[in-house]
């Protein structure tokens, strides 16, 4: 089993309910994007006209991290990751309070709507119990919005075949 299948796998198996996959299209995005705005603001240094700040490292830390596990997920990951660290920078900019209610609001908003699909699994988070969750997450959501467009049949294969099929809607056990 290759590195990125076993990462997604053991995320996988905390996420087999399609409700709980679905709140995470939604859930996830948001809190990448507010992490992103709110380490946006502190600049550690300039380099010309860009502003180095804790978010454009932190991104370029886990994007070397993704191509790790796969050049092409790494490839997919650096389009989003980039649209953030855009995003956050101008937010950076903003007033003070408009920066922190964008970051915070998508933050706790985003976090509800992922406690709503766990609800739905009838199981803990992933990163209660290993906090590479937090990382793997959003690579989760990309991997299973291309499974649901029929790509990399072969890593979805191997997923399903560690942490089971994904459940259509049905209630988790003793739920």
């Amino acid at each position: 089993m290759t590195p990125l299948v076993r990462k997604l796998a053991q995320y996988a198996a905390y996420h087999r309910d399609q409700r709980n996959i679905l709140t995470h299209f939604v859930g996830i995005p948001m809190i990448v994007l507010a992490v992103i705005i709110l380490l946006s603001r502190p600049t550690l240094f300039t380099l010309g006209e860009w502003p180095i700040t804790v978010a454009l490292l932190g991104a370029i830390w886990t994007l070397a991290y993704y191509f790790r596990l796969d050049a092409r997920y790494g490839l997919a990951m650096s389009v989003f990751m980039i649209l953030c660290v855009l995003v956050g920078t101008e937010a950076a900019q903003a007033s003070t309070a408009l920066w922190l209610s964008a970051g915070l609001g998508l933050f706790v908003v985003g976090w509800i709507i992922q406690f709503i699909g766990h609800y739905y699994e009838g199981r803990k988070p992933a990163f209660v119990d290993d906090l590479m969750g937090l990382i793997i997450g959003p690579l989760f959501v990309l991997a299973e919005l291309g499974f649901v467009f029929g790509l990399r049949k072969d890593v979805e294969q191997a997923v399903e075949r560690e942490a089971g099929p994904v459940r259509k809607g049905q209630p988790a056990v003793g739920h």
